[in-house]
This record gives C-alpha cells, structure tokens and sequence, in this order.
C-alpha cells in the first residue's frame, strides 16, 4: 500500500504542463528477403528516466510494446533492448531498470505474404525526473518497406498551415525558463484551511458529533491500559485522516496520464450542470426531505471487521465511521471535491484539502483521549446540531448556483447574469436569516428556542443579505470579499462601453490585439483566462482594480485577453487538426480550444490565470506570473516598462506569426 501510495503522489503535476521528455524515432532494417528488424530509438531530455521493458512492475511501470495481430508477418522472439541502468531509487524504495539520455529497443519480425501490411503497434511507457512522472501511449503504423514509415497520422495542408501560424518566434526565451511568480503555498494553506473547515462542519453534524465520546469512551474502557487506549484512539484518528486523503488518490493517476484533464473540469458545461443538480440534491437531504446513504451491506461488512483486536480492527472502525456518516460528510466532500477539481491545483490541491478535512474529523478522537477528563466537559448533542445541516444545505443551494454560473458563462447562454445570480443569493440569505429566527421549518424538525447561537448567525446572515444587496444595486465592484463567485461585473443586464474587466479597453483575438501594439507602439499584456477561472476574477476585481496597476494597465499596454474555455464555435474555414510532437491530434473547433492550444505550445502550460508581457515583435519582457498581490504583480509589470524602453522599436513587417 505504501508504495502505491508513493507511486500515485509521485505521478502528481502541480502545473498542468504540456510535458514531452521522449522523442520517438523509428527504422525499419532488411535483414533478408523475409526477415526485418524494427528499431525504437528513445531521445530522453535532461534528467529523465525510461524505464526498462523489465523493470519491477511493484515500482515505476515497464515500458511495454503490443504488436496488434496481423497474420501477414509473426514477431521472432520479444522485443529486445539496450542495456539499462539498475540503481536504487529512494521514492519507490526498490532497485528499478531505466534508461538516461537514450534508448534503443529492436523487434524483429518475419514477413508471412507477399503483401506489404503496415505493422500497428502501440507503445506504452513512463518517465519519471526528481520533481513527478508522466505516463504516455504512443502509436506506430511501421511499413517494412521502409518508404511509408509514421508514428501518426498526417493533417492536411490547411492544418499545417494554421498550427504554423499559433507559433511564436518568442525572443529572450530565458524569461521562461525562469521561477514563475505565482501563489504557491499559499494557495495550498488555502485549500488546507477551507477542508479544515469544511471537516470541522461535519464534525458538528448529528452522523458524527454524538460519536465522539462514545467513540474514545470506549477505547479507553475497553483497553488493558490507559496508554493501550491512548495508543488505540490515537490510531483511530490518523486512519479516519488516511482514509480521506486515500480517497483523493485515483485522481493523480488521471492526472498523470493527462495533465489537462483535471484542469478542464471547470469548463466542462456538462459537468458543470451535473454538479449543480447534485448540490441541489444535497441541500434538500441537508434540509430533512430525505436521507442519502451508502449501501447498509458496505457498513455492515466494514462493522463486522472492526471487532478484531488489532489496528486493522481499528481501520474498520474508522471505515465504519467514514460510511454511516456519509449522509452529512458527503455533500461537504463533494464541494470540497467540485471545487477543489475546478481549480489549478488539481488533484494535489484535492489531496491537501481532504488531509485538512480528515484532519478535522479525526483530531477530536486523539485530543480526547490524551485528556479524557475534558469528556465531561464536552458539549451534549442536541437539536443544535440539526441547525448545522439547515445552515450547510443554504450553503449547497449557493454552491449549485455557482456550477450552474460557470456552466452559463462558459456556453454564452445569458441565463444568469450578474444581477441575477447575486439576487438568487439575497433570497437564500434571508431565507437562511428567517430560518434561524424561527420563521421557517423543515421536515422533521421540532420547534426551538431562540438561542445565542441562532441570534447570532442569524445576524450575520442578515448582514450578508445588506452586503450582496449593496452589490446588487452597484454598477462598481463592492463585493471583493466575494471575488471569483458571482459572474464578471461586465457579465450584466447594465450597458457597459466594455465586456473586458473593470472597463477596461481589450481584445479577445491574438492577432488583432498584436496589429494594435504596433499601431500604439506599447507592450502587450497577454491575459490568458477562463469564464469559470475563480482566481482570474480575484485577480481583475482585487488586483487590478488597484488605482496605480489599473492607471498602469490603463495607460501603457495593450491588453490581450483569451479565453481558453470559450466554447463559441469557430468558423468552418477557421477549423483545423493540430498535430502535438508525439503525433497526437486535437481537433481545433472552438475559440477556447484555439487559444488553450496556442497557450500549451508557446508557453508549456494550461493554468489560468497566466500572464505574459511582450513586444509586439515577439520580445519576451519579464518571466511569467499567475495569481500575486497587487504590489508584486505592481513591480511585475513596470520592470516589463523598463525593459520594453531598452528595446529598439522593430518594423512591423517582422511578423512572426508568417
């Protein structure tokens, strides 16, 4: 388990980058009039490593060769290889076989008719460097003749005309190489501090708040010894934490095989309306119409194991736990999900949000067992509790507008627009403000007395409902506090000069925006966003709304705008296949496809939101930024001023695009 563990964290991408460490050359040698060797010739970049076809599949995965049958031609003996490298590796704790620099592997193969057949195969592989691993197929079409050979299908003319023209002639490449400026940690302790949260709300919930002292009562009742019960309920709560943080691991293998994929989810349209209806059916369980629930066979089976003495007793214990609770936890690790998937951070980020949120659910287990005198000091269950799922359900109903939102944007639909989203959200505070005040009732629950706590969020509901009402009525941006959840100020029912950020002047075509550069003799700022890039809105609402970056902005570049999740559809004419180094072939249909492709070929990234200063010739000015603060994003761009005054300006017939 631990190696499968470190195998899955070990493949995880923080950045979703286009990552392509092996080139793949193929030859065909006659060895005579039947007999023919095929040779796979790997080029391996830097310090990448290609594992060997017998590399210990417990560890890194065998590079693996399928010749799909063909009864024109049988294979003579296996596949052979160059001598690899055996060392040690200290991630996967075993000696692996791979290769550095080079590889070469040959097959040979004998010729049964006449006819000339191309040989189909399929190549699997991984590499791995100090920082992650990749996992790729490739496929070969080899003919033996020797005339025909490809590893891809080839586009046609119109295609490689306009690939062509989505590549930079990019001067000063260096910048790129360099540290890019973006949240980093700070982004994590984020997403940590939101699962905390979100676990501590569980925590509160009727499925697992009365657990508790029954839970460490019993540990220590039961056990030989005080420090056997300490020891026991210690262990019960880091299993509920592994459990959890478990849960997020299939989600590294996805991204290790596709990097982007992950990073897609928040654009998706379909999966965006998926989880709105989703969320809509947690709240209604959260509010008592119904109850969701795993399968009574999973918790009984769970049950049954946990009766043995053991820590894998213990295990089942926790497993139990994390399978009746469902019914509260579940909604809360689906936004914990939802949003976590929707973001740069991918199934890193899922990973560092559910350890917070098994954190929160397994701590109280381990502190009360180290001071079990504060048992008889710990809050009794109650009605409250109810109260807690009531407040959680408002927060899903608000959380499914959001999905919806970003499934509106995306497509252009204009259903609901800013107005209208954040009127949607008046209505569910103040209904949450008339439930906690005793106005509203829902299924199943009895009547309540006022008490602090009730008057208390009640307030502060209510004074959420005066704020999103003030911002309602505001042409300006008043809700900072909520940057990135409702639509752009300029996604509105109110006439704006401008559909770019704050008013401010944009173009949303490459081309265009570059034709302007030169005409304006100014820098460009290349913004790549998304509709439902929730950092992007922070950054346009809290950073660039600043008086001196918006004059900055304002005043001295051209700002270029492409939106990667844009689903418009693209002219017929302007429709094309771009072939990727390895072969593969992506269908360019959509402006978002478009500018997403023209992103991951100059840039070697897919993150929004991404940042690039430029001449209008092509001249990189400073390194690439993502998500900062306003003083440093402030500095970013006058260091990209001071290095554009140092350039000679270029004639415009230095078009790099031709």
């Amino acid at each position: 388990m631990r190696k499968l563990i470190l195998f899955i964290l070990y493949c995880t991408t923080i950045n979703a980058q286009i990552i392509e460490p092996v080139k793949w050359e193929t030859s065909v040698k006659k060895e005579n009039d039947s007999i023919y060797t095929i040779y796979f010739q790997a080029k391996i970049s830097g310090e990448w490593h290609l594992y060997s076809q017998f590399s210990d599949p417990s560890g890194a995965v065998p590079t693996e060769f399928i010749f799909n049958k063909n009864p024109s031609f049988k294979l003579i003996r296996n596949v052979q290889e160059s001598k690899p490298i055996i060392s040690y590796d200290n991630y996967f704790e075993m000696e692996l076989s791979y290769f550095e620099s080079n590889a070469l592997f040959s097959q040979k193969v004998q010729r049964l008719s006449s006819s000339l057949e191309p040989i189909n195969i399929e190549l699997n592989y991984q590499a791995c460097d100090d920082k992650l691993c990749i996992f790729r197929t490739e496929n070969f079409k080899i003919h033996l003749d020797g005339l025909k050979q490809s590893s891809f299908e080839i586009v046609d003319d119109g295609s490689k005309i306009r690939s062509d023209a989505l590549r930079l002639e990019l001067k000063e490449k260096a910048f790129l190489s360099g540290p890019k400026v973006e949240e980093g940690i700070y982004s994590y302790f984020n997403i940590f501090l939101l699962g905390f949260l979100g676990g501590f709300l569980a925590l509160l919930t009727p499925c697992v708040f009365p657990m508790i002292p029954l839970t460490v009562s019993y540990f220590l009742k039961q056990s030989s010894s005080n420090s056997r019960g300490l020891i026991n309920a210690s262990v019960y709560a880091i299993f509920i934490i592994l459990i959890y943080l478990i849960l997020s691991l299939p989600f590294h293998f996805i991204d290790s095989l596709n990097p982007e994929f992950l990073n897609t989810i928040a654009t998706n349209i379909f999966l965006n309306l998926i989880f709105f209806v989703v969320f809509i059916i947690f709240a209604f369980s959260f509010f008592g119409f119904y109850e969701l629930t795993l399968p009574t066979s999973w918790s009984m089976r769970t049950d049954n194991s946990s009766s043995l003495n053991t820590f894998i007793g213990i295990f089942f214990m926790a497993l139990t736990l994390a399978i009746v609770s469902f019914s509260c936890t579940g909604p809360i690790l689906g936004s914990l999900l939802a949003g976590s998937l929707t973001s740069e951070g991918g199934a890193f980020q899922l990973s560092i949000g559910m350890l917070g949120f098994g954190l929160a659910l397994g701590l109280p287990f381990g502190l009360l067992a180290i001071f079990p005198n504060s048992l008889k000091k710990f809050p009794k269950s109650g009605s409250w509790m109810n109260s807690v799922k009531v407040i959680l359900g408002f927060l899903e109903l608000a959380l499914a507008l959001k999905f919806l939102s970003n499934a509106d944007l995306v497509a252009g639909w204009g259903i609901l627009k800013r107005e209208i989203f954040l009127g949607l959200w008046v209505i569910l505070t103040f209904m949450l403000t008339l439930y906690l005040l005793g106005f509203i009732k829902f299924p199943n629950q009895k009547k309540e007395s006022l008490s602090k706590f009730r008057y208390f969020f009640s307030s502060l509901s209510f004074a959420l409902t005066i704020y999103l009402l003030v911002g309602l009525f505001s042409k300006d941006n008043t809700l900072k506090f909520l940057s990135g959840f409702p639509p752009p100020v300029f996604y509105s029912f109110q006439a704006d000069e401008s559909d770019c950020p704050l008013g401010l002047e944009c173009y949303k075509d490459f081309e265009i925006g570059r034709e302007k550069a030169f005409d304006f003799n100014k820098p460009i700022l290349l913004d790549f966003t998304g509709w439902a890039c929730v950092n992007c809105r922070k950054m346009e609402e809290n950073v660039w709304s600043e008086p001196r970056v918006y004059s900055l902005l304002k005043d001295n570049f051209i700002i270029i705008s492409l939106y990667v999740d844009d689903r418009k559809k693209l002219d017929i004419s302007d429709q094309f296949d771009y072939q990727y180094p390895n072969g593969s072939i992506r269908k360019i249909n959509t402006v978002g496809k478009k500018w997403a492709t023209f992103q991951a070929i100059n840039f070697k990234t897919a993150s929004q939101p991404f940042y690039i200063l430029m001449n209008p010739n092509g001249t990189l000015l400073n390194t690439p930024i993502q998500y900062v603060d306003s003083k440093t994003f402030y500095k970013w761009l006058e260091i990209g001023l001071e290095n554009q005054s140092k350039i000679i300006p270029k004639v415009k017939y230095l078009n790099f695009s031709n």
